[in-house]
């Protein structure tokens, strides 16, 4: 189904702003501190401090060879909101600079915000559907040349691009920020991405499944899933019960199975997302 106005209008804004704060991120913290965290703003962080070139030039300069290539091997699909994402960061990183400075010289703060802030523009401009070019469309493109993994991929180009500026710069600590302030982004962004749930997941091996489906689904009102399943050792067949809890309902669930069936096997597992009934409903604008 074809996009309307009105969502390609929230993308663009969306791609717009998450730019604008990326380039924040950049200008406030990491480039003043030289710091160099992956990408093609790491590289032209470092071809702005060895040849005294603007970042945001240097950005769009790499990228144009990097959507050409784009193009030829992978189609048009690259995207319009990927060609705006990476022009309009590119303008805003150059168009701020004259206008902000650094909000911290310790390099550690600076790697750990930098990685914050630039990580949240980046997830806004996911959810917008863009991206910003760059190391993570030239993974995309090595993968189908090599069929390597994605973030495999997005890891060794990026950590070039950190060694590169740990040798430019003839420092490993400046390297380790750069990496450290890698990882902030990578956490914010899956944070933004998939959210903070509370959800837990029960996976619950006893005779007594009947009962404690039964319970479950009285006592705390939630829904149940029997799977059957066979024993590895015994070859005995087994009936498995997963339910989806929230937090504070886990302790309430564990009387409940031990009180039933001292004798259960329990699996608990964290739940980064939970979409139906009884949790959050399904964004489709964003999807």
């Amino acid at each position: 189904m074809r996009d309307n106005w009105k969502d390609i209008g929230r993308d663009i804004v969306l791609i717009l702003a998450g730019t604008v704060v990326m380039a924040l991120g950049l200008d406030l913290f990491l480039v003043p501190n030289r710091i160099a965290a992956g990408g093609v703003s790491g590289l032209a962080t470092v071809l702005h401090y060895t040849l005294h070139l603007p970042v945001g030039a240097v950005m769009l300069a790499l990228n144009v060879p990097i959507f050409i290539w784009g193009f030829w091997r992978l189609g048009w699909g690259v995207g319009f909101r990927s060609v705006l994402g990476t022009v309009v960061l590119s303008l805003a990183v150059d168009s701020l600079a004259p206008v902000v400075s650094a909000l911290t010289h310790d390099t550690l703060l600076a790697s750990l915000y930098g990685g914050v802030v630039v990580g949240l523009g980046l997830a806004l401009v996911y959810r917008g559907r863009g991206s910003t070019g760059g190391t993570a469309l030239m993974a995309v493109i090595l993968r189908s040349y090599t069929g390597v993994n994605v973030g495999q991929l997005l890891f060794l180009v990026d950590g070039a691009v950190v060694a590169t500026a740990g040798i430019a710069f003839r420092s490993a600590e400046l390297a380790m920020y750069a990496l450290l302030s890698l990882f902030v982004s990578s956490w914010v962004i899956d944070l933004i991405q998939e959210g903070i749930s509370d959800a837990k997941a029960f996976l619950i091996i006893s005779d007594k499944h009947a009962a404690i489906a039964q319970a479950v689904l009285q006592d705390l009102d939630r829904g149940v899933t029997l799977w059957e399943g066979r024993g590895g050792y015994t070859g005995k067949a087994r009936t498995l019960l997963l339910a989806v809890v929230s937090r504070s309902e886990v302790p309430r669930l564990k009387e409940t199975v031990y009180r039933i069936d001292p004798r259960a096997f329990i699996i608990l597992a964290d739940v980064h997302e939970v979409i139906g009934e009884g949790f959050k409903e399904l964004d489709k604008k964003i999807y």
